[in-house]
């Protein structure tokens, strides 16, 4: 009895290689449902083995650290240094050894539902620390500075301090070894898991923070100055957790 394409699609997407009996019948199934069934099983593939590399490639820097003897080794990344409004967040993230985040990447190159994923495995099995600066104490230090605390804060809150660091563009004035990588969240899988963190983090935060003050459509915007931002500034003026040494806010107040 022949197969329904429907079926052939259900079960496709079990087939981990090329050689399975099954996967070789369907090549010979001149359906068109069929082949194109497969020719998307080829595509994913394809994608799944770009993840691989990429994955092998971002590892690159907790690979040479372990080499040398370093166990423990702390990602660490920032959100939210440019809103109008909202804290700063940073994460510092010590993944365990063997823990497989293939697909893993600068949080804002992910979807929702991946950051969403991701940021389930790594809080479920990974040590780690959330740092947060309010809006206050950024005018009060300038961006830059409040950023250093967070991270410092991030720190401060694992179970254990690390041998090693792994920061995104930043120097800290910490006594822990580290090492500083321009666009870090795209090169190390220690600092990709912590902007996931720190994202999603600050958004659901942010969420909150909408309910709040509703006026300024925070939960879409997250504190950036979108048009929508803007319109409830100028209606309403800024309100508690906005940045008042921000333009254009600086400028009402």
């Amino acid at each position: 009895m022949t197969q329904s394409v429907t079926d052939i699609k259900k079960q496709i997407r079990e087939v981990q290689l090329e050689s399975d009996p099954r996967f070789q019948e369907w090549l010979k199934d001149p359906r068109k449902g069929v082949q194109q069934a497969i020719e998307q099983w080829y595509r994913l593939q394809k994608k799944r083995e770009e993840e691989r590399l990429n994955y092998e490639q971002m590892l690159i820097f907790e690979r040479q650290l372990l080499e040398q003897g370093v166990t423990s080794t702390a990602g660490i990344d920032e959100v939210g240094r440019g809103p109008l409004a909202g804290p700063v967040v940073a994460a510092a993230v010590v993944l365990p050894q063997g823990l497989d985040l293939i697909g893993i990447n600068d949080s804002k190159k992910l979807s929702q539902v991946k950051k969403e994923y991701f940021y389930k495995e790594i809080m479920e099995k990974a040590d780690i620390g959330i740092g947060i600066v309010d809006a206050s104490k950024i005018d009060e230090v300038n961006i830059y500075e409040a950023t250093k605390k967070a991270m410092i804060s991030a720190i401060s809150q694992l179970r254990q301090t690390p041998e090693h660091l792994l920061i995104d563009a930043m120097k800290l004035t910490v006594d822990i070894p580290q090492t500083s990588i321009v666009k870090g969240d795209e090169k190390s899988v220690s600092i990709a898991a912590a902007s996931i963190v720190a994202k999603v983090t600050r958004d659901r935060l942010m969420s909150e923070y909408a309910l709040l003050y509703p006026s300024y459509g925070f939960e879409k915007n997250m504190g950036y100055g979108t048009k929508e931002h803007l319109a409830g500034l100028e209606l309403h003026g800024p309100c508690a957790i906005h940045r008042r040494s921000f333009s254009p806010i600086k400028e009402m107040v």
